[in-house]
């Protein structure tokens, strides 16, 4: 079915909220097993430009997905942080993406992927200073404008610091939600990662974050590498397990928080789907571990 009827879209078409589970990143080798399986998982996260199209498979695949699970949107593709203007026929697609399947949560990255037209494979930095924070909440207040809705907005995986910051990572993050008052989405490991770059406690960092803000969690797997120095240099690879220092984060930010929407990253070297699943039951352990402390202290 590669038309959209709302009508015809099942329990989730009107757009239901993301419980307080753990989801996974839908990959299209693993649909039919999810479906044929009825996957036990709390919701699905996809990248928006896999779906910029007008239909075929991968609309056929996520349509059957979003009739039977929640569904979030995350944007790769923006360019928030960027000096240029917003492609406003990106913008637009985004738009009706969230339209046509009214996902519980839409989300992209503080950071920037273009300049002058040209599209890079990665998504980079930026300054910490008035300028640039000025310009990032234009750009969300844009967006969220065109797409009518609350975005999320999440913290980056950062390899180097801009001499020109005035401010902090958080404070800037919190600066641009109070303005324009999108949400947050945490990404725990992106935390570990930037900690261990720029030598950085994350246990601070978490602390410090505005947790009231998160309506999502992230968690993936980073690769180790060294820098010039020989020093440790971890690299957001999203292609491997959670590491257990990762976990211990995650741990730390559900007891502050309870429950909260929680996805398991796994974008390259994408292993079978029951490995995956196995992962985002790590998760479900911990969610559901502090749920129960919570119950019990409510009830005592």
């Amino acid at each position: 079915m590669n038309e959209f009827d709302s009508n015809d879209r099942g329990p989730f078409s009107i757009g239901s909220a993301i419980p307080a589970k753990s989801g996974a990143g839908l990959k299209a080798e693993h649909v039919e097993e999810i479906l044929s399986s009825r996957a036990d998982i709390g919701f699905f996260e996809v990248h928006a430009e896999n779906y910029m199209g007008a239909g075929g498979v991968p609309h056929r695949q996520l349509g059957e997905i979003r009739d039977k699970y929640p569904l979030s949107l995350h944007g790769v593709g923006l360019s928030i942080g960027g000096e240029d203007p917003l492609n406003m026929d990106h913008l637009k697609r985004l738009a009706e993406l969230n339209k046509r399947y009214q996902p519980g949560l839409f989300s992209e990255h503080l950071a920037w992927s273009s300049h002058d037209g040209a599209y890079l494979n990665d998504l980079l930095p930026v300054p910490y200073d008035e300028a640039t924070l000025d310009r990032v909440c234009d750009h969300v207040d844009l967006v969220q404008e065109v797409v009518g809705r609350q975005m999320l907005l999440e913290n980056p995986s950062t390899y180097v610091a801009f001499e020109q910051s005035t401010m902090s990572e958080i404070d800037f993050i919190k600066a641009i939600a109070a303005r324009t008052g999108c949400g947050l989405l945490l990404d725990v490991n992106n935390i570990y990662v930037s900690a261990t770059n720029h030598e950085f406690s994350p246990e601070d960092y978490l602390d410090a974050f505005p947790v009231n803000l998160v309506g999502e969690v992230h968690l993936a797997g980073h690769a180790p590498d060294e820098d010039e120095a020989g020093r440790p240099l971890l690299i957001d690879a999203h292609d491997r397990k959670v590491a257990d220092v990762v976990w211990t984060l995650y741990e730390r930010l559900i007891a502050k928080t309870g429950g909260l929407p929680t996805l398991i990253e796994w974008d390259d070297d994408i292993p079978a789907w029951p490995i995956l699943l196995e992962e985002a039951g790590i998760a479900e352990g911990i969610l559901s571990k502090f749920q129960e402390r919570t119950e019990h202290v409510a009830n005592a």
